[in-house]
């Protein structure tokens, strides 16, 4: 193996400053913060469908739906976006990141105008049918755009952020119900929450063309000066020419190279290799886990819950709605802050181990009340809720799309992420049509499913689920084509892929020239062979395969 005591990775590269000090950082996050209000646009739909079957006046107004067609009002939503998310990223990948937003948005508004006028439940049955289409759209493509234009640094906290979001819609629709309740003898009382739900599609439509476009997807499409321009003015502060920049377009050029040498990408590919078979088989769980876990019992059914332990008064429900709310986002938040720290691994355990224990306790409060009317018994459940719900969201509700994204290699990313999206509205629908049936039939009873769903869960996350910490998209790439648990064998696929890249290098004259003026410039970057990772390796393999572009070696 050549020496390799000057070898630079992406953590030396970075600005070490606090991120608002750096105005190409705080320019990316805005932009970042504009495409997270897809999940809270989900969040704020998902809680409203929730929260109006608490108002009185909705209720009246629908004729008190029950059974099959309550669960069609509820799941219809996911229905439309089932059928359209195998069609979504033919846009995502075909038009970019921020077209494929601007459609699901427009799609949403006229979905959101069709609601707020329904005459009957039909209507409004293909009002939230119409909504799923968009969103659909906008959520295969928003994640997308956020963990490819974000700094590396903040990549992974900012990705979790994602999932986050869906709370704080959650929040401002809960308590948006909370309030209009109130309003006895209005239909304004359902139809104001159906307005504001316009709200951030609108930011979206009019804003996304001031965010930049990914570029992962602009070098996919051969537009590299449009990319380094991307990387420059977010990444490198302004600096086209900046060591990071340089860094990341060649790494981010020479993976998708790699990748175009497979071809056309069918669905199949999904399942063709190895490596993209252990992706798969943690993203179909995880879409599974996400929902079959009981979290759909309070998610969408929190009324009949509530009723079921004895509480009545739609006052009581939805101010306990409203602080769950809160309680969840807090939760998410917390954890999204430190994931990079703990590592996704031991966040996914601890939830599933918690989830297990306090729906177990659950079950049986819930069962003793409906045998016994214990009040004891149904304020044990109400706690049991949110503590259950603590444990669901340190890992599902950060984790579900950050993990997702950053184990999908660029070529496969957005057909990978429909995969996920295309199996959790296969479970959404399953529990929103046939939840209120079985707790209408079976009562408590229905909980033991989830139980014994649980404990499976727990032993998959344990046997399947992989660390990812510490790695950029292309090394996560590489660490699920190889083996993580050998040493051995990930260094001889890196060591495939190097081969790969020799016998077709890319000419790049200056590279030199800035590898030698990064070794100046950051005297970190010199590190001993002894401190050098697996993870390192594929990095290097990256930087020494242009011509020029391997590092003097220097005396200590």
């Amino acid at each position: 193996m050549p020496s390799m005591d000057y070898y630079p990775t992406v953590a030396d590269l970075v600005d070490k400053r606090p991120w608002y000090h750096n105005r190409g950082i705080l320019l990316v996050n805005l932009c970042v913060g504009l495409a997270l209000l897809t999940s809270y646009t989900s969040g704020f739909d998902g809680s409203m469908s929730n929260g109006l079957q608490l108002v009185d006046e909705w209720q009246a107004y629908f004729n008190y739906p029950t059974g099959s067609i309550l669960g069609l009002l509820t799941s219809v939503q996911n229905i439309g976006s089932l059928v359209v998310l195998p069609f979504a990223p033919l846009l995502t990948d075909g038009l970019g990141r921020r077209k494929a937003i601007f459609v699901g948005g427009m799609i949403m508004l006229g979905g959101v105008v069709l609601q707020v006028q329904s005459r009957d439940v039909w209507q409004f049955i293909i009002a939230r049918g119409l909504i799923g289409f968009g969103i659909a759209f906008s959520v295969n493509a928003a994640p997308l755009l956020i963990t490819e234009v974000t700094y590396p640094t903040q990549r992974s906290t900012i990705t979790a952020m994602y999932n986050s979001m869906w709370y704080v819609g959650s929040i401002v629709s809960a308590w948006t119900t909370f309030g209009t309740f109130r309003m006895a003898g209005s239909t304004w009382s359902w139809r104001i929450p159906s307005v504001l739900q316009a709200l951030p599609s609108l930011l979206q439509c009019t804003l996304i063309w001031f965010c930049p476009e990914s570029p992962r997807w602009l070098i996919s499409k051969k537009r590299d000066q449009e990319a380094k321009e991307v990387l420059g003015k977010y990444h490198g502060n302004g600096d086209v020419n900046h060591p990071l920049v340089d860094y990341e377009y060649h790494e981010i050029k020479e993976a998708i190279e790699l990748e175009e040498e497979i071809g056309q990408i069918s669905w199949l590919a999904l399942f063709r290799t190895r490596g993209n078979r252990r992706r798969m088989r943690i993203i179909i769980a995880l879409g599974f886990f996400c929902q079959w876990s009981g979290n759909g019992l309070v998610s969408y059914y929190i009324n009949l819950i509530l009723e079921g332990v004895g509480i009545e008064a739609a006052g009581t429900k939805t101010l306990i709605n409203g602080l769950l709310q809160i309680f969840n986002f807090a939760m998410a938040l917390g954890s999204a802050l430190f994931v990079e720290r703990v590592g996704r691994r031991k966040i996914f355990l601890a939830s599933n181990a918690g989830m297990l224990l306090t729906f177990s306790v659950w079950t049986i409060s819930s069962a003793l009340f409906q045998e016994t009317s214990s009040k004891v018994s149904g304020n044990i459940t109400i706690v049991m809720i949110f503590l259950y719900y603590g444990f669901y969201d340190i890992a599902y509700t950060p984790l579900l799309v950050a993990y997702a994204v950053e184990i999908l290699p660029f070529h496969i990313r957005a057909k990978g992420f429909a995969v996920l999206s295309i199996t959790i509205n296969f479970a959404l629908i399953f529990n929103q049509y046939v939840t209120p049936v079985a707790l209408d039939r079976i009562g408590w009873k229905y909980y033991l499913f989830y139980v014994g769903f649980l404990a499976f869960e727990l032993g998959f996350i344990f046997l399947y689920l992989w660390e990812t910490k510490g790695r950029t998209l292309e090394q996560t790439a590489v660490l699920f084509d190889g083996e993580p648990t050998a040493d051995a064998l990930f260094v001889e696929e890196l060591g495939v892929q190097a081969r790969r890249r020799e016998s077709r290098k890319i000419v790049s004259p200056e590279r030199g020239v800035n590898v030698e003026r990064r070794v100046e410039i950051y005297p970190s970057m010199k590190r001993p062979e002894s401190q050098i990772t697996t993870s390192d390796m594929y990095e290097m393999k990256s930087w020494q395969n242009w011509e020029g572009a391997t590092p003097r070696s220097r005396e200590n």
